[in-house]
């Protein structure tokens, strides 16, 4: 389809996508099957007027994963660009906050935490049907497995050690300094996550799980007295960090819906899961003998952390409330993905299969309060 828009030439085309491997280079493999399902004529009339984007062919394939906004590549002649938008049909309330990870992003430009670059926010839904905003495109790896099959020792204890440093660099950002004073509110941050996450459960329940029955009963009356605020991300984990290809070198963070002012402690144990889930139960490597790996116990991860946000080490008993309320929170957000593919606006074809772990990763977190005897 071709067209002209002040006197410019365009010509639209749906590019067939690769398929995606585990450890990802995201300028070849991390497309998904299938058509992109955007308006291109709206599309290229909009990037025209917005970005000034030059003449030519507009390409568009979408990424696999993002089970909540779904996300495209786009190309105009040789400039890639990425898109992220809200997903149609019936949404939870508060979700798929594809304006706040705008406005985030665009305040840590010039922070110690690398972010990919805004370029344009669309809060119109006459464009393509959702609000979305336009970045920039980062080549680089993005990697699921957290054990890091394929590298050497020596890579393995530097990326570890890369993911640190970005992670502790963000709860160090003064957010009042970045213009982020108002980006949440500090303060009561577990109490109001916990009755937050407990609705979005109840608005996506599809049959009864007794183990968040029993978290849901049990995390209000076991909050921490004390807790810091600072910026969190809400999803800082491997597979939502883009590496570079020559170096473990994290190039951008990225998906930052979730994102507030908030608990540190509670952002860092979310991290933390990986040391307390299996892959099977979600992209985790417990049992596994990681020292021969060159991969931190979870106790040296956190021990590190704390050294460098110059934090006395973390209490054991509160550290294993963190990490129920975050097999909590994260067994909401499954459930969320589950609801959402039966509703049929699910943003990745997998997310029915991911969403029914909710329930795996709700009795984890049961386990970790009657196993550490919080209860």
């Amino acid at each position: 389809m071709s067209y002209t828009i002040c006197g410019l030439s365009y010509t639209l085309t749906h590019l067939s996508p690769k398929e995606t491997t585990e450890s990802s280079d995201l300028s070849s493999s991390e497309m998904a099957s299938g058509q992109a399902d955007l308006d291109l004529r709206r599309l290229a009339e909009f990037m025209q007027a917005a970005l000034g984007s030059p003449p030519g062919e507009l390409r568009v394939r979408r990424f696999r994963g993002g089970q909540s906004n779904p996300t495209y590549l786009l190309s105009v002649g040789e400039v890639p660009y990425v898109l992220r938008k809200k997903p149609p049909g019936r949404l939870l309330p508060s979700a798929h906050a594809v304006e706040r990870e705008y406005r985030i992003m665009s305040a840590l430009a010039s922070s110690g935490v690398p972010v990919p670059r805004m370029l344009c926010l669309c809060e119109d839904p006459g464009v393509l049907g959702t609000p979305f905003y336009i970045m920039e495109y980062i080549e680089g790896r993005v990697l699921y497995d957290p054990a890091l099959p394929g590298m050497s020792r020596e890579e393995r204890v530097a990326v570890y050690t890369e993911m640190n440093r970005v992670i502790s660099a963000l709860h160090q950002i003064d957010y009042r300094s970045v213009g982020l004073k108002d980006f949440g509110r500090p303060g009561h941050y577990l109490e109001r996550q916990v009755g937050r996450w407990t609705k979005q459960y109840r608005a996506s329940e599809t049959s009864t799980i007794e183990a968040m029955e029993r978290l849901i009963d049990w995390l209000p009356t076991h909050l921490p007295a004390a807790q810091d605020s600072s910026i969190v991300h809400g999803d800082f984990r491997l597979d939502n960090l883009i590496l570079s290809t020559t170096e473990p070198r994290i190039l951008a963070v990225v998906d930052w819906e979730l994102s507030t002012l908030g608990d540190p402690l509670a952002d860092v144990a979310y991290h933390a899961l990986i040391w307390s889930l299996t892959g099977e139960q979600f992209r985790g490597m417990a049992g596994r003998d990681l020292a021969p790996l060159g991969i931190p116990s979870e106790r040296e991860y956190v021990m590190e952390y704390c050294r460098r946000t110059g934090r006395a080490s973390v209490d054991s008993r509160v550290w294993h409330f963190y990490i129920a309320f975050n097999l909590f929170r994260l067994a909401s957000i499954l459930q969320g993905i589950l609801h959402r593919s039966l509703e049929g606006n699910a943003a990745d074809p997998t997310a029915s299969e991911t969403g029914r772990r909710a329930r795996v990763i709700a009795e984890a977190g049961w386990q970790r309060v009657t196993s550490s005897r919080l209860d």
